[in-house]
């Protein structure tokens, strides 16, 4: 049986973090052959392209990981309309220098909750616009824009039953998606 192994990236640094507990829950949505591991990235330094002839030892483990993966898993907060700098840190560093992208045809798909009534519609807008620059074929459909309300985990940190059935939905199809994409 051929495994998918999933880099996970999380736009939230926060130790109670909503998008990490989601990013954990949906994992558990998965089929068997699908393993997910929720990457570092709070520990990069600033991307300063003078440093791409030398990339710190976080950066090259950070690619490293996402180049062992079959596919991507991006689990984001909106701040002020857009996607946390972490995240867009994480992207810039790990698709340079020029040329040696680790991005480059990963299948992804994007997620995030907020609590917000719009989830994170426009964090996730912008994300895939720097995704698809980035050659990142990303699930279109369902979109996930997930609101922070009681209910949403279940007392074991899985996803509560008002929202099981179209994360199950949606998790199903990121599977098919990965599947069809995975090089």
């Amino acid at each position: 049986m051929t495994q998918f192994h999933i880099a996970v990236i999380v736009g939230s640094l926060r130790q109670d973090s909503f998008n990490k507990k989601l990013a954990t829950a949906l994992a558990r949505l998965a089929p068997a052959d699908f393993t997910f591991k929720q990457l570092q990235i709070g520990d990069l330094p600033l991307y300063n392209q003078d440093d791409d002839g030398h990339q710190a030892a976080p950066v090259l483990k950070l690619k490293s990981d996402i180049k062992a993966a079959q596919g991507l898993l991006f689990v984001t907060p909106e701040y002020n309309r857009s996607f946390p700098g972490v995240l867009k840190n994480a992207l810039d560093h790990a698709s340079r220098p020029y040329g040696d992208s680790a991005w480059d045809g990963k299948p992804a798909g994007v997620v995030g909750v907020s609590v917000g009534a719009s989830g994170t519609a426009m964090a996730q807008q912008h994300l895939r616009n720097v995704l698809a620059y980035l050659n990142v074929p990303t699930l279109g459909q369902p979109e996930a824009f997930i609101q922070a309300k009681n209910g949403l985990f279940d007392e074991d940190g899985g996803i509560g039953e008002d929202s099981k059935k179209f994360l199950q939905r949606w998790m199903d199809q990121y599977v098919a998606w990965v599947r069809q994409h995975a090089a």
